[in-house]
């Protein structure tokens, strides 16, 4: 189960950089960063990326994912399984799908004497405006899946 203060970091911080990790049906591991997430709880995230990414097939093949998440003091591997929820974004003028984890474990993978000292720094570069605009409808899709 995700703590709480971070499900709460990941909705107010909006778009969320992490590492999602995906295998196809022969076992071969895709690894991509993705920024578009939110927790609908501590047990379930819904993640939205191109419907044509590996990452995607991946998750469609076999209906598992692995979500890595840094934050303050935390860097936790949540293992889940991973569902189709909306093919298309119709807002999205190019193929997003969404899919929803739901997070069977999480591993804390920080070291003894090792910490996390924040998020991953992340800014979107070029046009901030379409940016940002196709990130709120990306994000509004994921809450209401």
């Amino acid at each position: 189960m995700l703590p709480k203060e971070l499900v709460d970091l990941m909705r107010n911080l909006g778009v969320f950089p992490t590492v999602l990790a995906t295998s196809d049906k022969e076992g071969n591991t895709h690894m991509t960063f993705i920024t578009w997430m939110y927790p609908v709880d501590e047990r379930t995230i819904r993640i939205a990326l191109s419907s044509n990414a590996k990452s995607a097939k991946n998750m469609l093949q076999t209906g598992q994912a692995c979500l890595m998440l840094i934050a303050q003091d935390k860097a936790l591997a949540c293992y889940g399984d991973a569902s189709l929820l909306l093919e298309r974004i119709e807002e999205v003028k190019f193929p997003v799908s969404v899919f929803e984890v739901k997070i069977q474990s999480v591993e804390n993978n920080l070291f003894p004497g090792g910490t996390i000292t924040g998020t991953i720094p992340f800014m979107h570069t070029g046009d901030l405006q379409k940016a940002g605009e196709l990130d709120q409808i990306v994000l509004d899709a994921l809450r209401s899946a």
